[in-house]
């Protein structure tokens, strides 16, 4: 006879984990199946070390700058192998605060793979566990491109195992983990080509964006080669990496490539036919309240294709529990007016409509504010990154419908700007707050 329990996910990441937990706060019995670590992509091999390494990053452009602050700053070395130690303690850490936090909120956590059985059943290692709801969160893994050589190459999450700074690396992809990978590299000292298929990057991303960090990546010596394609690769006798693009273009010599061309949903091994499962386009469709075609089924996260962000697939997991368990029938995750951050090198903040999404929808009714400038905080710096802000706003109301920023400091400035969008805040809304000044957020309230 199978354990059973009100509620089981699949995979212990952001959405899984908060399936669990919402679930268990209304005080049913519930488990996470979990093959890895504690924390899936986001805490282990994405969101959290990168974000240190994106710090590291800053860190190193802050010395620089703070010469022309009259600091007599010497950098002696940069030492990688401390960085890495240091990060990686800090993830076991939340590794080892996830299982103890799981164990006081009375979940169980499953140790293995998980395949379904039937609707409402998996095995898990041989042992069968029921459910009356199963919420599906795997989540993803990246793409190798089927090309000779590519397993000369590694991936974002070998990125993360790397133990020495390459000196000289090749990045593939024009997403935002290729950007990412590419601007913290360079920032710390790496040399850095950035090779993308089409002109440019961050397809999707407002041109404002797009076209503000790609000169600022150009500026900082990234060598961005566009419209190239890796065709194959080989390692050399000298342990170099050799790789040959479309074109008959070649580049030698690279001690590390780094394939960041996308990622896959995890669905693979979880025999979801068994559940009555169908994938479109690989990924688990879904209604706008998680439910798969199965009833008792539901999925969250990577695996659905859709706004693959951590914050996401946990607001997507609690109001699920909060409509199964909360008696909130209408509960659900709008997927309009998603704010994110690009952690490049200025960081990008972005919000809602871009403009061109935003011609096609209203057509002559989009009125464009933007500005361009250089912060106060380099006043004083050799070296000076400039900021750009655009405000997409439609109808006689001007409603702002998307905000798109890049410079110092916008990561920071994004979230409540994105309160006051979902909001439904007006330019006129806008204006008639009262700046803070001296700062670069300011300029979000002063448009002309």
């Amino acid at each position: 006879m199978p354990k059973h329990y009100d509620l089981i996910a699949i995979g212990a990441g952001s959405g899984g984990l908060s399936a669990a937990e919402r679930a268990a706060l209304y005080g049913k019995k519930a488990a996470v199946i979990e093959k890895a670590r504690l924390g899936g992509t986001c805490v282990n091999v994405g969101c959290v070390p990168k974000k240190v390494m994106w710090s590291a990053a800053a860190i190193s452009h802050a010395l620089a700058d703070a010469r022309g602050y009259g600091f007599d700053v010497v950098v002696n070395d940069f030492d990688w192998t401390q960085l890495v130690e240091s990060r990686d303690r800090f993830i076991q850490g939340i590794n080892d605060w996830y299982t103890t936090y799981l164990a006081d909120s009375n979940v169980d956590v499953i140790r293995g793979e998980a395949r379904f059985v039937d609707a409402h059943t998996v095995e898990v290692n041989g042992e069968q566990y029921s459910a009356d709801h199963i919420v599906v969160a795997p989540g993803g893994e990246p793409i190798v491109p089927p090309v000779p050589g590519a397993e000369h190459g590694i991936t974002s999450d070998g990125f993360f195992a790397l133990k020495e700074q390459p000196g000289r690396v090749a990045v593939v992809g024009g997403g935002y983990i290729g950007v990412e990978v590419a601007g913290l590299l360079r920032s710390l000292g790496s040399e850095v080509d950035l090779l993308v298929r089409s002109s440019g990057f961050l397809r999707g991303f407002d041109a404002v964006v797009r076209e503000g960090l790609m000169e600022e990546m150009v500026n900082a010596g990234v060598n961005i080669l566009s419209y190239t394609q890796v065709e194959s690769m080989e390692k050399g006798e000298d342990g170099k990496l050799n790789v040959h693009c479309t074109g008959g273009h070649e580049l030698t010599g690279f001690d590390a490539l780094i394939w960041a061309v996308g990622r896959r949903p995890l669905t693979g091994t979880l025999n979801l036919e068994a559940a009555g499962i169908e994938l479109e386009d690989g990924c688990i469709p879904t209604d706008e309240f998680q439910n798969t075609r199965v009833p008792g089924v539901y999925a969250v996260g990577d695996a659905t294709g859709r706004a693959q962000l951590t914050p996401v697939a946990i607001a997507a997991a609690r109001r699920l529990c909060d409509r199964l368990f909360g008696g909130q029938s209408e509960r659900r995750l709008d997927y309009e007016n998603i704010p994110s951050v690009v952690f490049s090198h200025p960081p990008i903040g972005t919000v809602g409509l871009t403009e061109t999404e935003a011609r096609e929808i209203h057509g002559e009714a989009v009125k464009i504010y933007q500005t361009r400038f250089t912060p106060m905080y380099h006043a004083l710096t050799e070296h000076k990154t400039q900021t750009a802000m655009k405000l997409v706003c439609v109808g006689a109301q001007e409603k702002v419908v998307g905000c798109h920023m890049i410079g110092h400091g916008v990561d920071e400035m994004l979230q409540g700007f994105a309160v006051a969008i979902r909001m439904g805040a007006t330019k006129k809304d806008f204006d008639d707050t009262v700046a803070i000044h001296p700062t670069s957020s300011e300029e979000l309230v002063t448009m002309r």
